[in-house]
């Protein structure tokens, strides 16, 4: 039996792998390219990578972090030539050059100049420094490729590549050597020694802004190209990108269909006004911004001169509540913070009516303009959406939209990704709560508020529907109490991440809502088509992709 067993061990394949054998599976290396990935060495095993000692690997990536360390024992200096001791200085003449080079040359002039010459030749060779011998010594970089958050140990020998070179952060190398276990316990469980440098893309370190120290974000928007070297930009890019996959498998898993809106419309779909307009030509322009403003006096106030009040009110209702020291004076000031913010909501309503107002003589001249009418980059791709919808039942589109309001929020930018979806045959069923605060019919639910139901009140996340329809664009569906079938789920700290709403498919309805609220009819006669044609009803949401984040 012992035989037996003896001759099977010896017929086994050479790259198999015994149990608890010390022979491992050589590392695969990335596709694209002959170097292994971080995340692979590191985070996609159990042990930190520590039971592959022992192979050898091409590592790529950048430099995070450097220290240089001198070796204790220098190297020796290099043996001596025949010539070392006649390589003349800068400042000798011609003649010493060449009996250096000839010795018979030197041996005449040894004759004839006697025993001066031969005093000067060895004042000349003491005044002369004997050259140090190199500095021996290991940079150890703290390296980083990108694929993980995780960076590895790599040591390289100052007889490798010279260490001047490796040292500055952001440097990029591609190296190749063997895995090792580190010579004491630490936070690496294994590193690299390299005992080739393939590749080596220096830095200019006076002008390369990213440094050892952390960086603040502020200061990156001046260096967006390098932003993604950074941290805290890398991570939140590959939770992005875990996000877009979940968001992608999440609808094919329920037998959505994938479809791409247009990014250039023509269509106010949320009737905000608030939209960039596409044009080729700068002609004309400012007759355009004054046709298009969005500044509406009313008895002398601007509406950003209101929201620049609610702004500070609302500062001021915050400093008050950290405070709790007069609760009068604080609940003055949110009463004088809602009355402003009622005066904006009805200032944005006769905003939003004038600008519809404005928009139906949009013709343009085509001999300056490339699109024969005014266009604009959209804000929202839920009508487009609707149309797929009425044919293929369940659709969804991810991708960005744009809206030309300006504000300092770090919950808003000009453009925000966003996850759209529409379904046919559904709607909205809403269970009825009552709250013991009332608000006058129309005034619109502005952030502050709903940030103090999120944060102050409930401190989890708010779902708020039924709105009063002036809060709403005009395809949302009107209930019989003049409310709209819409709701917002807003989270802490953070805004309304989900919008959704049962779309309005009665003809009439939808009509006189254009009618009330001034938009340009024949803009909207394709989505009119829609419930004149095989109409159903339907709902959809809309997720801020980058609010999720």
């Amino acid at each position: 039996m012992a035989k037996q067993n003896q001759t099977e061990t010896q017929t086994k394949e050479p790259g198999s792998v015994e149990q608890n054998s010390q022979h491992l599976t050589p590392l695969s290396p990335f596709k694209y390219s002959n170097r292994v990935q971080l995340k692979t060495l590191l985070l996609d095993r159990t042990d930190a990578g520590s039971e592959l000692a022992g192979q050898r690997v091409v590592i790529g990536g950048w430099v995070k972090s450097s220290k240089e360390v001198e070796k204790s024992s220098p190297l020796p200096p290099p043996p001596l030539t025949a010539d070392d001791e006649t390589i003349p200085a800068r400042d000798v003449s011609c003649v010493e050059i060449l009996q250096s080079r000839i010795p018979l040359i030197r041996n005449i002039m040894e004759v004839l100049g006697g025993s001066g010459y031969v005093s000067r030749k060895k004042l000349r060779d003491s005044s002369i420094p004997k050259p140090l011998p190199p500095k021996s010594s290991t940079v150890y970089l703290l390296l980083t490729d990108g694929s993980c958050v995780a960076t590895l140990q790599v040591v390289v020998d100052s007889a490798v590549a010279t260490p001047s070179r490796l040292l500055p952060t952001g440097t990029c190398i591609l190296v190749e050597g063997q895995l090792e276990r580190p010579p004491t316990e630490g936070k690496h469980a294994i590193q690299l020694k390299a005992d080739k440098v393939l590749h080596i893309g220096i830095v200019d370190v006076g002008k390369y802004p990213l440094s050892k120290k952390r960086v603040p974000l502020d200061t990156l928007r001046d260096y967006s190209h390098f932003r993604p070297r950074t941290t805290t930009v890398a991570t939140v890019i590959r939770v992005r990108s875990a996000l877009s996959f979940a968001t992608h498998s999440f609808f094919k898993d329920h037998a959505f269909i994938d479809v791409q809106v247009p990014t250039i419309t023509t269509t106010d779909c949320e009737g905000c006004g608030n939209m960039f307009q596409v044009t080729t030509t700068t002609s004309d322009q400012k007759a355009d911004k004054e046709k298009l403003s969005t500044i509406y006096e009313n008895e002398g106030f601007s509406l950003e001169i209101v929201k620049a009040a609610a702004k500070e009110k609302s500062k001021q209702v915050e400093a008050l509540k950290r405070s709790e020291s007069n609760r009068e004076a604080l609940a003055a000031a949110i009463h004088d913070l809602q009355k402003t913010n009622e005066l904006a909501s009805q200032l944005e309503a006769r905003e939003k009516k004038n600008i519809g107002t404005s928009l139906k003589d949009d013709k343009v001249d085509s001999s300056k303009y490339f699109f024969a009418t005014q266009t604009y980059l959209t804000v929202s791709g839920r009508l487009h959406l609707e149309s797929y919808a009425c044919a293929l039942g369940n659709v969804y589109s991810f991708g960005p939209r744009f809206l030309a309001d300006k504000t300092d929020s770090a919950k808003h930018a000009a453009e925000m990704w966003m996850v759209e979806a529409e379904m046919a045959f559904s709607e909205l069923k809403a269970e009825d709560k009552k709250f013991e605060t009332k608000f006058d019919s129309g005034v619109k639910l502005t952030s502050d508020h709903l940030s103090y139901l999120a944060d102050a009140i409930y401190k989890k996340p708010v779902l708020v529907h039924s709105y009063p329809k002036e809060a709403k664009p005009f395809y949302v569906r009107v209930n019989d109490d003049k409310t709209v079938a819409a709701f917002d789920l807003f989270v802490p700290k953070v805004g309304t991440v989900i919008s959704g709403s049962q779309n309005e498919e009665r003809l009439a309805v939808i009509n006189s809502r254009i009618t009330e609220l001034g938009l340009p009819q024949e803009k909207y006669e394709w989505y009119l088509d829609l419930c004149r044609n095989g109409t159903v009803k339907r709902s959809g949401f809309t997720l801020r992709f980058d609010l999720l984040l």
